[in-house]
């Protein structure tokens, strides 16, 4: 899968900001001769500090820089109006106007105005652009772009943009997208969630796309999985699912070419059609959800849940909120017939839709109208009959 490349090759692109600053840490270290300990790192940019040439080595407890800081160890606070550059472990917090590179463990707090890189973490992670991490992060990343973990993300990563993680086993919350290899609990994003085996649930706006789901994906229009029994779905493309075209025709004399597909319990319906009765208002739309009950070989109860409207382009609305109960038979395994009651709330301003379900019709419960609009309510009786071909 496409996520699967561009995942390697934001690791590869952490792996040489890593290997980047490692070695210019290294570089400027090449003089010195023993490690020690001191209680506070005073200076302007490396050399020009109060450990000199040896502060590659040493280990702080408190550092203060005005631009740049590099040492071995930070075990208490340390601060640097660029950037704070950390060869090894970071016990403490670090607060940089830039960026915080850490070379090996973070076990405290980063904060950073745009950049944090790190090996592993643990702790909380705070950056304007991104938080890059090689390896494991057991705590939670926050960025305004972007959040990567080579390894596994056992917390909360939430970006603006996108999350990339090895495997999450926590939450992933972003603007755009979010992407990982196995994820345990559940993934939110604004577009779309990637992930190849999912153990909990997939939230998005628009797509979710896995191979074996173990829980549900809540998607505003698709869902695509091998595997996949309850998703929630304008469309679900469903590898061992069930999909369906049918044809319908409901109380207002409104026929209807649906599109039906999920999984194993849950659907999804998409259709357009053509109301006979009227002149105007002719143009038919429909979209809503479904679940299958008391599955047998030849008979299940189809319940759904859909909103209709209809559209002459022009002045006027017809909105149509449907609960459906659907008793359905298979005539052979790739045919169903199907046909049942159906509760409607219908609100309209054209004189079409009011003619459809006229307040002295028997299937009418009851009509209102508020004094402030022109739209009427009603609330009636109808059926939906239909054929289908399940392939």
């Amino acid at each position: 899968m496409n996520y699967l490349y561009h995942k390697k090759q934001s690791l590869q692109f952490t792996k040489i900001a890593f290997l980047g600053l490692v070695a210019l840490s290294s570089a400027l270290s090449v003089k010195a001769q023993e490690s020690k300990t001191v209680k506070t790192h005073l200076g302007l940019i490396y050399p020009l500090s109060t450990n000199g040439t040896h502060a590659p080595l040493d280990t702080n407890n408190f550092s203060v820089h005005l631009l740049v800081g590099i040492s071995s160890v930070e075990k208490g606070s340390a601060f640097a109006g660029l950037s704070n550059v950390v060869r090894n472990e970071a016990k403490g917090v670090l607060f940089a106007g830039f960026s915080n590179h850490v070379g090996r463990k973070s076990n405290g707090a980063l904060f950073a105005g745009f950049l944090n890189t790190y090996r592993t973490a643990q702790g909380s992670q705070f950056a304007g652009f991104a938080n890059l991490a090689a390896g494991t992060v057991k705590g939670a990343q926050f960025s305004g772009f972007l959040n990567l973990a080579g390894g596994d993300m056992q917390g909360v990563q939430l970006a603006g943009f996108a999350n990339v993680a090895k495997n999450l086993k926590g939450t992933q919350l972003a603007g755009f997208s979010n992407t990982a290899q196995n994820v345990s609990q559940s993934q939110f994003a604004g577009f779309i969630n990637v992930a190849k085996e999912v153990k909990g649930s997939q939230f998005s706006g628009f797509i979710n796309v896995a191979k074996k789901v173990k829980g549900t994906q809540i998607a505003g229009f698709i869902n695509i999985a091998d595997s996949s029994d309850c998703p929630i779905g304008i469309i679900n493309i469903i590898k061992n699912g069930e999909k369906s075209i049918a044809v319908t025709i409901d109380e207002s004399q409104t026929s209807m070419l649906t599109f039906r597909s999920g999984g194993k319990h849950l659907y999804g319906i998409i259709g357009a059609g053509y109301n006979i009765k009227n002149k105007d208002e002719v143009y038919a739309f429909e979209a809503g959800l479904g679940g299958h009950f008391f599955q047998t070989k030849y008979f299940r109860l189809n319940m759904e849940l859909t909103q209709t409207i209809l559209e002459s382009f022009e002045a006027g609305e017809y909105f149509k909120g449907t609960l459906r109960f659907l008793p359905a038979f298979k005539v052979v395994p790739w045919l169903e017939i199907f046909g049942g009651p159906s509760i409607n709330f219908v609100s309209t301003n054209t004189v079409e839709g009011f003619a459809l379900h006229p307040e002295n019709e028997k299937l009418v419960i009851h009509t209102w109208q508020n004094n402030w609009s022109d739209f009427r309510q009603s609330l009636h009786v109808g059926y939906q009959a239909g054929l289908q071909i399940v392939f």
